[in-house]
């Protein structure tokens, strides 16, 4: 029996670089691509291209490569102290001896869960069609009513109010309040957009889904899919304004209008009142030009016919004189007679028969004359009538305009009554905790806690002092 360590002893000597080898080949066989999550330190840049840097947290640290096919790929280069999110392979570095990480990917921390999260669920719904134009619905030209699903303190709702009543004041405004951030704040979204839905009391015309800026995770509820399908779901037009213009959600993907900030919903929604009324004074003088035109065609037409028609008393004068001249040649032609032999008595009773016949027709045709009225005398008085008919459309026109700028005014009032904003103005203010709740109660913020008091022209951030019910 031999022993050990000595001489002729049957085992097998491996070289350091053969032991990195097989190291390194188990690793990397044993090991799926991973995503780590640290800090970046130490990191540089040589002439290579290459990148090296170490990727720690509190606890440990690990050696990380980038190599320069990959690191060409990320949009921007990361530095010291950069919270990121590594995705890469184990591996071990042969030379060295060194575990180390080679990098595939890197992404900034924190925001790039929630990325990955967005992209899928984005991904997700485009391809089950709630993206698809044909989906889409119309706005209404001229919306009575409009629903603003936002939070009732926030500084996106003053924006909208603001370009309402500059634009059109007379469309009905009604807040269906909701967080805007937090964990029950898609719920709250998606019971609102319900109960838009279902309210038949004033229906909504069109709804408006907003907030104003934040980080990604500010909207969370707005990249979430409960929201995205709660806004697939109305059979209202829905508009949303997320953010900024560059903040892009799940939500203004889904819904019928994405407008780039609340302001500019706003300006989607509404009409502009300077140009309605603008055509309403626009069409109130075409209808005065049109109808004076019709009625110069309408004069000139009777003047042509006038000089047309021939007066029948002038008739009448004819048919006198010719039946004076038929009377005289029959009473002539009865004188004749009764010289001749052999007439009798009934040639005299002939001639008085038939002279009571003229004498008939004399005076029917003397009463016709007078009885005629002059078609002159008939056109004066249709043309006076014509000018007062005019004068009375026209009146009736101005009065229909300024009946609907009337109108237009009141409700420019009542909305302005109604506004939250004119409340500011009377000199009242609204308090808000630290959550954005509306503080309603005195008991339900404590003493040393800070309020945020929103006033007509501008806020002030106030502590609390004491506390009295």
């Amino acid at each position: 029996m031999q022993e050990l360590g000595k001489p002729g002893l049957n085992r097998e000597v491996l070289s350091v670089s053969g032991l990195n080898q097989s190291v390194r080949r188990l690793l990397e066989g044993e090991f799926p691509m991973v995503w780590v999550e640290g800090e970046i330190s130490n990191f540089a840049r040589p002439s290579s291209g290459h990148w090296y840097f170490t990727l720690k947290d509190q606890a440990a640290q690990v050696r990380c490569a980038m190599f320069r096919n990959r690191n060409q790929l990320q949009r921007s280069t990361p530095g010291n102290g950069t919270h990121v999110i590594v995705r890469g392979r184990i591996s071990l570095y042969e030379g060295r001896g060194e575990f180390q990480l080679i990098a595939e990917h890197i992404e900034e921390g924190g925001d790039g869960a929630l990325r990955r999260a967005y992209e899928q669920l984005k991904m997700k719904l485009q391809t089950e069609g709630l993206f698809d134009q044909a989906l889409k619905k119309p706005l209404p030209a001229m919306p009575r009513h409009l629903g603003i699903i936002t939070s009732p303190t926030g500084a996106a709702i003053h924006d909208v109010l603001t370009v309402l009543r500059r634009r059109f004041p007379a469309i009905r405004v009604s807040i269906l309040p909701v967080s805007v951030q937090g964990g029950t704040s898609a719920a709250e979204i998606r019971r609102q957009l319900a109960v838009a839905n279902d309210y038949r009391a004033d229906p909504f015309d069109v709804l408006l889904l907003t907030r104003g800026g934040g980080s990604l995770e500010d909207f969370a509820s707005f990249n979430s899919e409960v929201v995205a399908r709660a806004v697939a779901r109305s059979e209202l037009p829905v508009v949303c304004a997320v953010g900024h213009e560059s903040d892009v959600s799940i939500a203004d993907f889904v819904a019928d209008l994405r407008a780039a900030t609340p302001s500019a919903a706003a300006e989607l929604i509404s009409p502009d009142r300077v140009d309605w009324l603008a055509r309403i004074a626009a069409l109130g003088d075409r209808l005065v030009y049109l109808h004076a035109n019709a009625q110069q065609r309408r004069a000139t037409r009777l003047a042509d016919l006038e000089r047309r028609l021939h007066h029948p008393g002038r008739r009448l004068e004819v048919l006198h004189q010719r039946l004076d001249e038929l009377e005289g040649r029959l009473s002539g032609s009865l004188k004749r007679s009764l010289r001749q032999p052999g007439v009798d008595a009934a040639a005299g009773r002939l001639h008085a028969a038939m002279s009571r016949r003229l004498q008939t027709a004399r005076s029917r045709l003397g009463l016709a004359h007078k009885s005629l009225t002059s078609p002159a005398a008939r056109i004066r008085e249709f043309s006076q009538q014509a000018g007062h008919l005019e004068h009375r459309m026209s009146r009736s026109a101005h009065r229909a305009v300024e009946t609907r700028a009337g109108q237009l005014h009141s409700l420019v009032a009542k909305l302005n009554a109604l506004s939250p904003l004119a409340t500011l103005e009377r000199g009242y203010a609204i308090a808000t905790d630290q959550a954005g709740h509306v503080v309603t109660d005195a008991r339900s913020v404590a003493p040393g806690e800070q309020i945020d008091v929103r006033l007509n022209k501008g806020h002030l951030v106030a502590e609390v002092r004491e506390i009295h019910d």
